[in-house]
Order: structure tokens, then sequence, then C-alpha cells
């Protein structure tokens, strides 16, 4: 068996106090309704408590899908950082950026200098996506959504050339006997209310994966517990997202982590999910919300 964890949006806090020339443009806005509302919502003793409960669990390997920040300050990603090495090694930590991540234009190369080796494939660079990692019976695929977008927008995109890659390397897997996950910071369908939270070229995602195939696609963004189905070639892929593993109070579902069991099961695979997270108040235990068996039988 082979337990992969999944985390996302940790949004993390206290925002480092940011210089006045920081404050142009859409980073204004991020910071008014972060001291308003966010710093509420995104606790870090609540995330401390979930890393902890991860890390008794021992996963094989974790992958995080995304806003680690708030508004791309310099000074917050290297306060990232110390986050990522607390999850683990970079060999066994795997990284996609969120909008938040590249809130505006400059933060691409912020977040390439501090967390690179979290997002470096076994044969690339760190930063091009998609990227890929053999670990164990698991491909792990990380995709870029992330792109910088006008105030009042959080949509995502991956562009003709990823969603071309992609299809390369899924093509490429299909002669290797690997579970294929996909990490993907926004999900591959939105509810119609999400218009400027959604990814954009959604549809041209899930043709190469009805094309190609993927076994599990782990997404964030929402701030919610979701699955959905998607077509493949051969079956449906389950697509998993996941609340802010910081989160409680608000309209988001309260913080919460997932396991992923991942087990050979004759010529194909069993999968069984294990949700963890706070149900009644922040300051009660991490406990087992569900779980279920979503892949096989």
């Amino acid at each position: 068996m082979y337990v992969l964890a999944h985390l996302s949006d940790p949004h993390l806090g206290p925002m480092p106090r940011p210089q006045p020339r920081e404050l142009m443009g859409k980073r204004a806005i991020g910071y008014v309704n972060w001291r308003r509302n966010r710093h509420k919502v995104h606790r870090i003793d609540v995330l401390a408590r979930i890393l902890h409960d991860l890390q008794d669990h021992k996963p094989d390997h974790v992958a995080c899908t995304g806003d680690l920040v708030n508004i791309a300050l310099p000074s917050e990603f290297s306060v990232a950082r110390v986050f990522l090495d607390h999850l683990g090694k970079p060999h066994d930590v795997s990284l996609v950026p969120g909008n938040h991540d590249f809130y505006v234009k400059q933060a691409a190369q912020y977040f390439g200098a501090h967390w690179g080796d979290f997002m470096r494939g076994d044969h690339g660079a760190p930063g091009e996506f998609p990227y890929l990692r053999r670990r164990g019976p698991l491909a792990i695929i990380g995709l870029s959504s992330a792109v910088p977008t006008p105030p009042f927008m959080a949509t995502g995109e991956l562009g003709p050339e990823q969603c071309e890659r992609l299809s390369e390397t899924l093509l490429t897997l299909q002669r290797e006997k690997l579970f294929r996950v996909l990490l993907i910071h926004h999900p591959p369908e939105s509810k119609p209310n999400h218009r400027f939270k959604r990814l954009v070229d959604a549809d041209s995602f899930r043709a190469v994966l009805k094309a190609r195939g993927a076994d599990l696609v782990l997404h964030g963004h929402d701030h919610v517990h979701s699955m959905l189905m998607l077509d493949g070639p051969r079956g449906q892929i389950p697509a998993v997202g996941v609340p802010s593993a910081s989160s409680f109070g608000g309209e988001s579902d309260p913080a919460a982590y997932n396991l992923f069991r991942i087990d050979r099961a004759g010529a194909g695979w069993r999968v069984e999910a294990v949700t963890r997270g706070f149900r009644i108040n922040a300051e009660g235990p991490v406990v087992e919300i569900a779980k279920r068996v979503i892949v096989g039988s």
C-alpha cells in the first residue's frame, strides 16, 4: 500500500507587514480583504494541528495544491518555504502553485526561487510544467493553472502548450504500469456561479483526460470537500477537492486533508480515500470525517 496525503490552500498567516510601495493595484485590495475578514478564517493554530495529525499518519508522499501565500508579497514566500520544509523533503512533497501564489506578475520569480525544489520533475528544471515525478507505484504530474489576473478575478488557465505537453506525458505513461495522479490548483469543472474563479480552459483539460486517461486528479481552490467523476478512455476518473488546511469559520468547509491508500488490485487499482479534519469547533480534535473507496471495489 502506498499512502498519498493531499492538502491545499493554507493561506499562511500572519501577513508580513508590507512596504507601502508593495501595496499597488490588486495587492492593495487583497490586503484590505485579509485585514477585514480572511485573517479570522485562516488560522495558524488550526493549520498546526492539521499538520501534526497528517505527520502522525506518516504518508509516503504529500501533495499540496497551492495558495500558500495571500497577496504574493516577497516576504511571504520565505515563510512559505519554512512551511514546505516542515511538510517534508522536496523529494517527498510535490507542490503546484495557486492563483494567490501568482497574485501579481512579478510573483513568478519568488515562488520559483523559494519553492522550485518542490516543483521539480525527475528530469526537468524547477518550475517547468507539467512536471513528472515517479514515486513508488505513482506517476505524479504537477500542472500550473496559476496566472496573474485583474482585481476581483481568481481564474486559472493551463494554456495550449501545457495541455499538449500533458497529453504527451500521459501517452508516454500508458506504457508504464503506474498510478497516474494529476495535481492542479483549480477544479476541472466549476459551478455556474464561479465564473470569476474558474479554470477558463477546463474543456481542453478534460478533453486531454478523456483521450489519454489518468487515475486521480487532486485540486483545491474552492475550500470545500468535493468529488466529481471525469470521463476517461476506459472509465471514469475521480477528481477530488479539499478545503483549506487552515480554515475555520466563514462560508467554507472546516479545515481538512485527505489520505489516499493506493493498492494494486489485479490488473487495476484500489484506492481508499480517508478524510480527516475538524467537525464542530476548532478547539476539538482532528478526527476521521469520512472513508470511502473511490477506485476499484
